[in-house]
């Protein structure tokens, strides 16, 4: 079992911080209390402090390659990396598919590996590809995950777009997503595709976009039809 501690000012701003880091919904974490600091009139300074129990992570894949190999020279990289920037760790091979390489960091801070939303990890996901790309490697893209939060956070994303969804068939109006990086707007855009009532469309510049999710042309044009029809019926 991992365990991770997460600040606030109160339980909530605290429970916010890791679900925030962690990519998790409140219901996924398992929330304990372990000090609470009342603010003072004269001196303020209210402090919650919360520890969050995770699973730890379990090799699926193999050990390293032989030394001096393409996944050992990624791993001993990884270390090397996120031991200068101030949290050591260990790196593990997760699993191995065809021009694809999983590697599993493993380490105390995994919060703030993972960085908000993502974007730690996945800044540190691009800088291990480029190295990759550099090395007589057969063009394998490298896959850096801790803590399982890619998986977690995929699931997070399927269902905040199936209840987005569900939002638009009951209001009729269009929802703008956070930002997301391409790989996530691919879940989101996946997710609905089997939906007939609903489209979405990604809007913006850069890597990190927003998509839209709204009705349907055909379901929009028949809700503008009841609405009208419901206008025309309370006149008379």
């Amino acid at each position: 079992m991992n365990v991770q501690e997460f600040e606030g000012k109160n339980e909530q701003e605290a429970i916010n911080q890791a679900i925030q880091a962690l990519g998790l919904k409140r219901e996924e974490i398992d929330v304990e209390i372990v000090e609470a600091k009342k603010s003072s009139f004269l001196f303020g300074g209210g402090k919650v402090k919360i520890r969050v129990h995770l699973e730890e992570d379990k090799p699926t894949g193999d050990s390293r390659s032989p030394e001096g190999g393409f996944e050992e020279k990624m791993c001993l990289f990884l270390e090397g990396l996120i031991e200068r920037i101030g949290l050591p760790g260990k790196a593990q091979i997760a699993f191995r598919e065809d021009r694809k390489l999983g590697i599993n960091l493993l380490t105390r801070e995994a919060g703030i590996l993972i960085g908000k939303r993502g974007q730690t990890l996945e800044a540190i996901q691009l800088i291990s590809n480029i190295v990759a790309g550099r090395q007589d490697s057969g063009n394998i893209r490298v896959i850096v995950d801790t803590q399982n939060y890619r998986s977690r956070r995929e699931k997070s994303l399927i269902r905040m777009a199936q209840q987005t969804a569900e939002q638009v068939r009951r209001t009729g109006r269009p929802q703008l997503l956070e930002a997301m990086n391409p790989f996530e707007r691919r879940l989101v855009h996946t997710a609905l595709a089997g939906a007939e009532d609903i489209e979405t469309n990604s809007e913006g510049e850069g890597l990190y976009k927003r998509v839209r999710v709204s009705a349907s042309r055909q379901q929009a044009q028949q809700g503008r039809s009841q609405r009208a029809q419901r206008g025309r019926s309370e006149k008379r």
